[in-house]
């Protein structure tokens, strides 16, 4: 692009109305039979903050990927992230009314059609990849990032650290756990983020293991945030409900290293990210700006 790296913040704007536009047109017209399931998608998908749509236009300016290049696996992260709310707001999961300051899906509906939202932002996160129509990049990158998105999302990323998360309610577990449970549950996608633009430049490599490394260490830096807030923000700032981890009884990073520990703990993880972009010198700019806005972060 022709503006400086450094300038990201003044092209964040731009990428977050880029990011709308492509989900209103990747997301069936909500009078789509069935109307009732559209709509729900479609208020499901509004709102938040679309960080991990703005990690993937970043890393791709980083690696020089055009932005239309990278418009489906934008949509992608955040069709997978707007069902995993869904269906983590549930009855069975967290059991949450409230969430961007909106009622959740299945209060705005029913339990019935929450579940079937998440199913069909699911697929539809893998139908928007594999369309080479909607993502014009040759087959084997974009195999590439399904499998990567696949991985992220599935038992061995998001969807086991939330059944990690489950189990551990009501339980002090370690510090170590912790942070596993969290590099899955919440730095999954965060990761896949950056890892999706890698797939699409066909970076080797070296590049996206340290791409990688940036990812998990913003996943966890951004978790640990979600932890201080959740007892420092009030309800009308977060969108979603305050307090909610005591009262299930998780643990969280605040319980076991102290609420300044966990602070100090966000500020060494968002350096260690901005450390891992070293290989990329100069050109890292576009995530380190990134990193320091989601270090600033309020909600």
């Amino acid at each position: 692009m022709d503006s400086p790296a450094g300038d990201f913040g003044v092209r964040a704007p731009s990428y977050l109305d880029r990011i709308a536009q492509a989900l209103d047109q990747r997301l069936p017209r909500a009078d789509t039979d069935p109307p009732r399931l559209h709509q729900a998608m479609r208020y499901a998908c509004e709102g938040g903050k679309r960080v991990r749509a703005l990690l993937v236009y970043a890393t791709g300016e980083v690696l020089g990927v055009a932005p239309a290049q990278l418009d489906s696996a934008a949509c992608a992260v955040e069709l997978i992230h707007a069902y995993s709310l869904v269906h983590d707001d549930l009855p069975a999961m967290d059991d949450d009314d409230l969430r961007r300051g909106r009622p959740t899906v299945h209060k705005a509906w029913d339990e019935a059609t929450a579940i079937l939202v998440g199913d069909t932002l699911q697929t539809l996160a893998f139908g928007v990849l594999a369309d080479e129509r909607l993502t014009p990049l040759p087959a084997q990158r974009r195999i590439r990032m399904l499998a990567s998105l696949a991985e992220a999302a599935g038992s061995l990323g998001m969807a086991g650290g939330q059944a990690v998360d489950i189990e551990s309610e009501g339980q002090s577990i370690a510090l170590e756990r912790l942070e596993s449970l969290h590099l899955r549950k919440t730095g999954a996608l965060i990761r896949v983020s950056l890892r999706l633009a890698a797939d699409a430049a066909g970076a080797g490599a070296p590049l996206t293991a340290a791409l990688e490394r940036c990812g998990n260490r913003l996943g966890l830096a951004f978790q640990v945030q979600d932890d201080v807030l959740d007892i420092t923000a009030s309800t009308e700032t977060l969108g979603k409900t305050g307090g909610k981890d005591l009262a299930q009884q998780k643990s969280t990073f605040p319980a076991l290293l102290g609420l300044n520990g966990a602070r100090q703990r966000t500020a060494q993880l968002f350096h260690e990210a901005r450390s891992a972009l070293g290989p990329f010198g100069a050109k890292a700019a576009p995530l380190l700006w990134l990193a320091d806005h989601i270090a600033q972060r309020k909600s």
